[in-house]
């Protein structure tokens, strides 16, 4: 192997880990070095060798012979998580939330902080093309003063009831995208939030979590910001955003059903 290969710990081999260990694995520059995760059948599976596996965080931490961590635990654990790795001195990369609570984020910024250890949140957003160019038009004045930023995030179906009661609830889990988006987007900080959910719920297994919310938040540079999530979408997973300014106004579908 390469010295120049960055080696991962991977930090959960559920659904998200899955996700980032196929999209890993046609890199040249990073791999996949070790897996944490309590169930043996996921570690198993998900494990190709030379990975290791490991049933707890510590054993990955004494062992050694990793660059950086990727948290892809279930929410509620991402914060004791984060501030374990960060005492060791390893640079995160941590699934969002960071946190399911504003002292569970504030806790984890700290730990970083205090190691000196680089944490970042996968708000994959901020890497698309089109929302990139978006944000540069935005910069450059081309819609003029800024009335509404409104983002959409509908999934085809939701994940399992063991992930929703671990989540946080829709706004944490699904809207951190649409929050931070909105924040990206327009240079501002979200200073009020009013919400909305439909009392429909699709899963009996549920108690912990909804299927749709709508949310606005007033920004501080006097923007409005909408928000609109949902867990059930029958056409297929759907995020779009659309800008209105006093000079121009777009809409971006940057995760369209009709592209498969």
């Amino acid at each position: 192997m390469s010295a120049d290969v960055f080696r991962i710990g991977l930090i959960g081999a559920g659904r998200m880990g899955r996700t980032h260990l196929r999209a890993l694995a046609g890199s040249r520059a990073v791999t996949v070095a070790a897996i944490v995760d309590p169930v043996e059948q996921a570690r198993v599976a998900s494990s190709r060798p030379p990975t290791r596996g490991y049933q707890r965080v510590d054993q990955l931490l004494d062992a050694g012979g990793i660059d950086g961590v990727l948290i892809a635990a279930p929410s509620d654990r991402h914060a004791e998580l984060v501030e374990a790795v960060a005492a060791a001195g390893i640079p995160i990369l941590c699934e969002k939330p960071c946190g399911v609570s504003d002292d569970e984020i504030r806790r984890a910024a700290a730990a970083a902080t205090r190691h000196g250890v680089p944490l970042q949140v996968a708000y994959w957003r901020r890497y698309v093309p089109s929302l990139m160019a978006l944000r540069e038009r935005i910069r450059q004045g081309e819609f003029g003063d800024l009335h509404l930023i409104a983002c959409f995030q509908w999934d085809v179906a939701p994940p399992a009831p063991g992930f929703r009661a671990h989540s946080g609830g829709i706004f944490i889990d699904m809207g951190v995208h649409e929050f931070d988006q909105i924040r990206w987007l327009s240079g501002q900080e979200i200073e009020s939030l009013t919400a909305v959910v439909s009392p429909l719920v699709g899963d009996p297994e549920v108690t912990a979590d909804v299927d749709s919310g709508q949310a606005l938040v007033s920004m501080s540079g006097g923007t409005t910001g909408l928000v609109s999530l949902g867990r059930y979408f029958p056409l297929g997973d759907m995020a779009r955003v659309e800008v209105f300014g006093t000079r121009n106004a777009v809409r971006i579908d940057f995760m369209d059903p009709a592209d498969g």
